[in-house]
């Protein structure tokens, strides 16, 4: 449990657990995680999916879920190759696999959004491949890296055949034995993809993917989020630009009708002129009337003498 939690992995937040067979380093840590997944039963909760060897035991190999766990939990299930259990949105099929355990099952792994294998310790056989095709992404158990060294698991050999003939899109081999290890996984995880074309890494402690990375859609979500559509709507969108622009010049004619508008305000500067120019006139004329009048004197005085010299 601590190095869980040392490469971050919350046993609390478990839901289902999963064991392909009985076999010690496959099953061992089972009722611890359930103790740790649980608080030892006080939040029932989670479900356990195994093979019948791990939930009743047999001849062979003792039961390695204890009675008490089973009361831990919410549900445990027995399944056997064929057969599947829907657990919220997934659905998981087991799968047949050849080994010392004759209950030995693989997990096929159904999600809304990829399909995820679990291939476990098992010998090759090409019924054992039709199995595993439609999987994205595919584990595989490989121990040892020539077919010589092989009992009852893969080898790199057997692993590029199925790997070569399931073709997911990401292969992760695990499961390695002291042999494979002085062979340098790596290495090997090079020669699978030269042979197979199909991306494959070795596994390690604590390594974490994201399985939508590798989903069978996941190049043509990439494709939907620059789709063809957008580019003409951006080419539309530019024509409209370039439209816009066009009309420019006759939006600057009214530049002028603004310039004119000014002349209406000189006529209104001018309107008081006419509105002196009668004072004026007015001024003017009172001078003529007396003018007038002073005709009119003079034109009577030069009667009266007139009238004098007549007189005389």
């Amino acid at each position: 449990m601590q190095f869980a939690r040392q490469c971050g992995v919350n046993i609390r937040a478990n839901t289902a657990v999963f064991v392909s067979h009985a076999h010690l380093i496959h099953s061992n840590d089972l009722n611890a995680v359930i103790d740790t997944m649980t608080y030892r039963g006080f939040d029932k909760k989670g479900v356990v999916v195994a093979n019948k060897t791990v939930i009743n035991g047999s001849d062979d190999y003792q039961q390695r879920l204890f009675d008490f766990y089973k009361g831990c939990l919410e549900r445990f299930i027995v399944l056997e190759a064929g057969q599947r259990v829907g657990i919220n949105e997934v659905e998981v099929q087991a799968l047949r696999c050849r080994h010392s355990d004759p209950h030995t099952i693989g997990f096929k792994f159904f999600t809304p959004k990829f399909t995820l294998s679990y291939l476990a310790d098992t010998t090759y056989s090409l019924d054992l491949v039709e199995q595993y095709k439609g999987s994205n992404i595919l584990i595989l158990n490989v121990t040892n890296p020539k077919k010589s060294d092989s009992n009852d698991h893969l080898n790199c050999e057997d692993a590029a055949k199925i790997i070569k003939e399931v073709k997911p899109r990401l292969a992760i081999i695990t499961h390695f034995g002291i042999k494979m290890l002085e062979a340098d996984p790596l290495y090997t995880v090079r020669e699978i993809q030269k042979q197979t074309g199909v991306q494959t890494i070795a596994a390690k402690d604590g390594m974490i993917i994201n399985p939508l990375s590798y989903a069978i859609d996941k190049g043509q979500r990439t494709l939907v989020s620059f789709p063809k559509k957008k580019g003409v709507e951006i080419t539309e969108v530019k024509k409209e630009e370039s439209k816009q622009k066009e009309p420019e010049p006759e939006q600057k004619e009214p530049e002028p009708q603004l310039s004119k508008e000014p002349e209406p305000k000189e006529e209104i500067t001018k309107e008081p002129e006419p509105q002196e120019t009668p004072e004026e006139q007015q001024t003017v004329e009172e001078p003529e009337e007396v003018l007038g009048s002073e005709k009119t004197l003079k034109d009577i005085f030069l009667q009266e003498e007139s009238k004098e010299e007549t007189n005389q």
